[in-house]
């Protein structure tokens, strides 16, 4: 008995279709046109860069007609370096008949970059707050709390 192979014939389409999926699915070929391009990106910085948190330290027990040095210090919890200008203080008093103007303290030249992320950066520049003598009782500053409230540009 003698083997008889059969041989299917494929049409032109059935042939072209199975290359092209073959192509498509198991070879990777693709076809494309070249061509130009333009286009545009844009976006908007942040309206803001952060703050930094002020903190000056200064020795206590300070008497009429003494002064001291102040130091300071900042944090920054952004993303990006901020500058410290100069160094502005209000004075305030824990109690009542101490008068915030008998303490006087310049502003502070700083200039100083506080990297991202900082925490207790040293900054460049040194104060001297004094506590001024006067022609009257200061008595009611004994034991108060001297506050440096701080501000900069």
């Amino acid at each position: 008995m003698a083997n008889i192979v059969a041989k299917k014939k494929f049409s032109k389409k059935t042939t072209a279709a199975l290359t092209a999926a073959f192509l498509i699915i198991g070879g990777g070929a693709y076809a494309f046109w070249s061509t130009t391009g333009a286009g545009t990106g844009a976006s908007t910085n942040a309206q803001s860069n952060g703050t930094v948190v002020l903190t000056a330290t200064f020795a206590p027990g300070l008497t009429p007609g003494a002064s001291t040095a102040v130091t300071y210090t900042a944090a920054n919890p952004g993303t990006s370096s901020l500058r410290v200008g100069t160094i502005s203080h209000v004075v305030s008093t824990s109690a009542p008949l101490c008068l915030p103007a008998d303490f006087t303290i310049a502003n502070v030249l700083s200039d100083t970059t506080v990297p991202a992320g900082a925490t207790a950066f040293a900054l460049a520049g040194t104060g001297t707050l004094t506590f001024t003598d006067t022609a009257i009782n200061q008595d009611a500053c004994k034991g108060a709390t001297i506050t440096l409230t701080l501000s900069s540009n």
